[in-house]
């Protein structure tokens, strides 16, 4: 069995059970590389009958076409100003740079990020968090910005969600022969959310459960394909 990555269990315990969360290196997804090649290259081989197999959103919205480097993105007036107000975190810059909010306003629509910051600005005079993404939507909480612990050339991208995540997870659940459950994740040290998969709903809860403390990582791991697995 593969090893954990630096500072994470390999192993943990989630409603009785035992699991265990195998990280497989792989090399540096670009732009133009074929989702389907990529797993089947470095997974194919490694999964098992009854494993379930997570995909970082990342890599899929990088093979859909879907990251952009900062300095071809152009942030108009009002990107500048919500930015502004966006909490950043040692975790990752979020919307908290005109870039990242150019793009969550692309996504997402001016109204619905503009309602968002009304009501989170609202909220948070109240002791509440967290109403910006829930009202913004997955796409928003999504995308992924630049920082310094990021693998280039990523480390100077923007990447946004994926698109139909949970058709991605039945089509690679169909290319790996139908073994493994399949979830397409938006894991990372603050949380993590199941953006599309073949488990049903109480499958994607546990799912949440078993990989809370981010065992794929957030910087150089180059792990972006795990593996759950009973144990």
């Amino acid at each position: 069995m593969s090893e954990a990555n630096a500072g994470k269990a390999l192993t943990v315990q989630v409603e009785g059970s035992s699991f265990a969360r195998i990280p497989i290196r792989t090399r540096v997804v670009m732009p133009g590389d074929d989702l389907d090649e990529f797993i089947r290259e470095y997974a194919g081989d490694v999964v098992r009958e009854g494993d379930l197999l997570f995909v970082t959103e990342k890599i899929v919205a990088i093979t859909q076409g879907r990251s952009y480097l900062v300095e071809d993105i152009k942030p108009r007036r009002l990107a500048f100003f919500l930015s502004k107000y966006v909490t950043r975190t040692p975790y990752g810059i979020g919307l908290g740079m005109p870039e990242t909010m150019e793009m969550a306003l692309r996504e997402c629509g001016p109204i619905r990020i503009l309602f968002a910051a009304a009501v989170s600005a609202v909220t948070k005079l109240f002791g509440r968090k967290g109403d910006f993404y829930r009202i913004a939507g997955d796409k928003a909480r999504a995308i992924d910005g630049p920082t310094s612990g990021t693998i280039p050339p990523y480390n100077k991208a923007v990447v946004l969600g994926p698109e139909r995540p949970r058709e991605v997870a039945q089509q690679v659940k169909a290319l790996l022969g139908g073994a493994p459950e399949v979830a397409v994740v938006d894991i990372n040290d603050l949380g993590g959310n199941i953006l599309g998969s073949t488990l049903d709903k109480a499958g994607e809860k546990r799912l949440v459960a078993i990989l809370k403390d981010n065992p794929l990582g957030q910087g150089h791991q180059s792990t972006p394909l795990g593996i759950v697995r009973a144990v």
